[in-house]
């Protein structure tokens, strides 16, 4: 797993480690029951604090990527379950939720739907 952090970005950090982990889900770099590293040893490796690697965790427990057990760590466990929650945020951050979509398998047509309405709209405007 590759994370880049930009210091100098006004995007947090644990939103950059959130969602560059969700690209990693999305792109099968990681898959269902993959271990992450653990908090302390990634917020080492990253030059960040614990609390921040903890954060971007928990969020992403929350939102069903993985389940975190105090034995095993962070381990990816992608919820399929959540799809229409995952449609309505598609058209806050359309990047992110296509990762999202992908991870959650929202298919291309559901996706299409979307951005036409989006462009019809746009022609309201």
């Amino acid at each position: 797993m590759l994370i880049e952090i930009d210091f100098n970005s006004p995007e947090a950090i644990y939103i950059q480690l959130r969602n560059q982990i969700v690209m990693e889900i999305a792109q099968e770099r990681l898959r269902d029951g993959d271990s992450l590293p653990s908090v302390r040893s990634l917020a080492k490796e990253l030059g960040v604090n614990m609390h921040t690697v903890n954060k971007a965790y928990a969020i992403l427990r929350e939102e069903g990527y993985l389940k975190l057990d105090r034995r095993k760590g962070a381990i990816v466990s992608v919820e399929k379950s959540r799809k229409e929650d995952e449609l309505e945020k598609i058209n806050n951050y359309m990047q992110m939720i296509v990762a999202q979509a992908i991870c959650k398998e929202i298919t291309k047509e559901e996706m299409s739907q979307i951005v036409a309405e989006m462009y019809d709209a746009f022609r309201l405007l």
